[in-house]
């Protein structure tokens, strides 16, 4: 049975991961969501007084939140297992890696934004480090998306250094959880007529790595990266798109607040990120 972990904090953005971790889960069958909120040890105010340390009863609302967010959930996919765990820890990163690596996860699904102390995560360079922490892949779901299936799957690639860069196992796990048909792609401004034998290499090299699904191969020349992508995804109804961080990367990009208004609030898409 693989497992989710859906961490929330109660933010709408939240809920709506929920709801679309739901459905994934659904779709998926043999899977079981492990619902997560993390609390602050101690609330204080302004003059670093506390403010409350009842940790318990605390801990006992953030439950009764969690079983309304399951609630939603299986409203709409019925019958999947949701369980909910609410713990009061310091570091929501560490916990969560704790936590990924103590349930064996097979994926991290959450919003792109958040109210509270999600959202330092979900933008800027600590969603890079959930994915660096390389426990499993992380999805990441834009504010307005709605699960109509994962029929059709991006990857990206720049065609480099293909047998040490391409996660092949993470890849794999992807394509075998989804079955989507699969479009490989990849951006350069130099592309001319014909591609370079370089390119030709690289690409027969991933060609015999994931010989056992259907897909295609893409090559785009344009300059601006986040644009073809988007263009791309709109084009061939894409479902989902899954990259690899690296310094020149889909997600550095991505977390630059132009390039989060240009395609992760004005996208439906959900991204895929894992580690090379």
């Amino acid at each position: 049975m693989k497992t989710f972990i859906v961490p929330t904090d109660f933010s709408d953005t939240s809920k709506n991961a929920a709801r679309f971790a739901a459905q994934v889960a659904l779709e998926v069958r043999d899977c079981r969501i492990l619902l997560y909120n993390v609390f602050d040890k101690i609330e204080t105010g302004s003059d670093s007084s506390v403010l409350y340390n009842d940790h318990e009863s605390r801990r006992k609302i953030m439950e009764l939140a969690l079983e309304s967010v399951k609630i939603d959930m299986l409203t709409v996919a019925p019958g999947i297992k949701v369980d909910c765990l609410a713990e009061e820890e310091g570091s929501f990163i560490n916990s969560l890696e704790r936590l990924a690596r103590h349930e064996g996860a097979d994926m991290i699904i959450m919003g792109i934004t958040g109210s509270t102390r999600l959202s330092q995560i979900f933008i800027g360079s600590n969603t890079l480090s959930m994915v660096n922490k390389n426990v499993c892949p992380v999805m990441i779901v834009p504010p307005d998306a709605t699960f109509t299936g994962i029929k059709k799957m991006v990857f990206t690639s720049d065609f480099k250094d293909i047998a040490t860069t391409t996660p092949v196992k993470a890849l794999r796990s992807v394509l075998d959880t989804f079955k989507p048909f699969l479009y490989i792609v990849n951006v350069d401004s130099e592309h001319y007529v014909e591609l370079s034998e370089d390119y030709k290499t690289e690409r027969a090299k991933l060609d015999e790595m994931l010989k056992d699904y259907d897909k295609e191969y893409f090559f785009i020349r344009m300059y601006d990266f986040m644009e073809a992508i988007n263009q791309f995804t709109a084009d061939n109804q894409i479902d989902l798109i899954m990259t690899v961080p690296k310094n020149h990367s889909f997600l550095t990009g991505l977390f630059r607040s132009n390039y989060t208004k240009k395609l992760a609030y004005h996208s439906h898409v959900p991204l895929i990120a894992v580690h090379e």
